[in-house]
């Protein structure tokens, strides 16, 4: 019988093209996709910051030059062999957090940098590649099956998780929930006890939004469970309970769960003319900075909002907005259709893996990029609340760029493998 992992795999597994010229071999796709946005984000980087006495477009590139070195090293090594180094890893990904807490170097609210020879290094972004191999061994060997095969990879990621929420890092932890169910539902896990995992979420946004709903969203959620669980009466009592627990803690997790400008942000989301001077800020000034834009935008170098500086640290998480001034309406579609280009990529390498290790690595890593790409710019847009979650290869930052060059240098290396005939890339 084949696996669901197996069956999944292949719904990608298409042929490749054959390949001529000088290029022959380099994937266009994944390569290029990473490298063009690269480019295109030192120019608006710089864009950002005209008015400064300083500009980290140079060093946005010389970084991309240093992750462009590793993302090619790891091409050239065997996925497998890092199976072995997955305890170490575990370790030092732990070892890594629990420093933040100690000696760490605080910014904006949140402690979560540490300072290694003057560079700051952000744990928690290499702790999200490190979980995806974490996950990928544990998974490779032990696939989704039962209810009980949920355990060990959630106690897995459990502790990384919660070490980063606490710094806190409400964004990071949240792409550690989305690699955890997407590579869950990619080991073979059935789409109905993924929205099961998914529904203490909804129900905690709904016992604090709208919570008459809940008296029919429970009882959905009790029936799924008696469909496809087994030990029906235990399954549907456990979910229901469950269900209620986070109804009933909702508010208290609301009010000490989260700081005050979490609690902000997510506030403002539903209506940022409530404080459009403070936490509102933010993201009226970059829906006005991407609706100016209009069709063509106004010219690289050229916006007149960002040339100001009207969103403060615009060159990180707000870069978007930049994009959509500058380079208007017809350049974000462009840049969201390269982010799609290299999805679709993606999905095709993890269907031609030759073992469920690497293919599980791969949709790890496709769940992580996409999810940044779609929560940063539902952010910036007004679609999604205000979180610090940077765009992959757009948003000013060291320790995001390096780790994004290198999650393409492990799945360069599974699409090698994959080829029926050696590549240099």
């Amino acid at each position: 019988m084949v696996s669901l992992l197996a069956r999944r795999k292949g719904m990608f597994a298409g042929g490749d093209r054959t390949r001529r010229g000088w290029l022959n071999g380099v994937d266009k796709i994944l390569w290029g996709v990473p490298l063009g946005i690269t480019c295109l984000a030192g120019g608006l980087i710089a864009s950002t910051q005209r008015q400064a006495t300083y500009a980290d477009w140079y060093d946005h590139w010389i970084t991309a030059a240093v992750g462009m070195v590793l993302a090619l090293i790891l091409a050239k090594i065997p996925l497998e062999r890092l199976n072995a180094l997955l305890g170490p890893l575990y370790g030092l990904t732990v070892v890594s957090l629990l420093a933040v807490r100690f000696v760490g170097t605080s910014a904006l609210g949140a402690q979560r940098w540490i300072s290694i020879a003057g560079f700051h290094v952000q744990p928690s972004e290499f702790a999200k590649l490190a979980a995806i191999l974490l996950l990928a061994g544990v998974l490779s060997r032990f696939p989704i099956e039962r209810p009980v095969d949920l355990v060990r990879p959630t106690a897995l990621i459990g502790l990384p998780w919660i070490l980063v929420f606490i710094q806190p890092d409400l964004g990071t932890s949240l792409v550690f929930g989305t690699l955890l169910l997407v590579m869950l539902f990619w080991a073979g896990m059935p789409l109905s006890w993924l929205v099961l995992l998914l529904s203490p979420l909804i129900t905690a946004v709904l016992a604090g939004t709208v919570p008459w709903i809940l008296a029919g969203w429970i009882p959905l959620m009790a029936y799924l469970a008696w469909r496809s669980l087994p030990w029906k009466r235990p399954a549907v009592a456990v979910v229901v309970a469950i269900q209620g627990l986070f109804a009933l803690i909702t508010p208290y997790l609301w009010m000490h769960g989260l700081k005050d400008y979490q609690r902000d942000r997510l506030l403002v989301f539903l209506d940022p003319a409530k404080d459009p001077l403070g936490a509102g800020y933010h993201l009226m000034q970059s829906k006005i900075g991407i609706g100016s834009g209009q069709l063509f935008g106004t010219g690289l170098l050229h916006g007149h909002l960002t040339k100001l500086q009207f969103i403060p640290e615009q060159h990180t998480d707000f870069i978007f907005s930049a994009m959509g001034e500058e380079l208007g309406f017809l350049g974000c579609v462009l840049l969201i259709t390269a982010y799609g280009l290299l999805l679709w990529r993606l999905l095709q390498i993890a269907g031609k893996a030759r073992s469920d290790f690497e293919s599980l690595v791969v949709i790890g890593v496709a769940g992580m990029l996409m999810f940044q790409v779609v929560i940063n710019i539902s952010m910036t847009i007004g679609l999604g609340p205000v979180t610090g979650i940077p765009l992959p290869w757009m948003s000013y930052g060291r320790s995001a760029m390096l780790l994004n060059f290198m999650a393409v240098g492990l799945c360069a290396s599974v699409a090698r493998r994959g080829q029926p005939t050696k590549s240099p890339w």
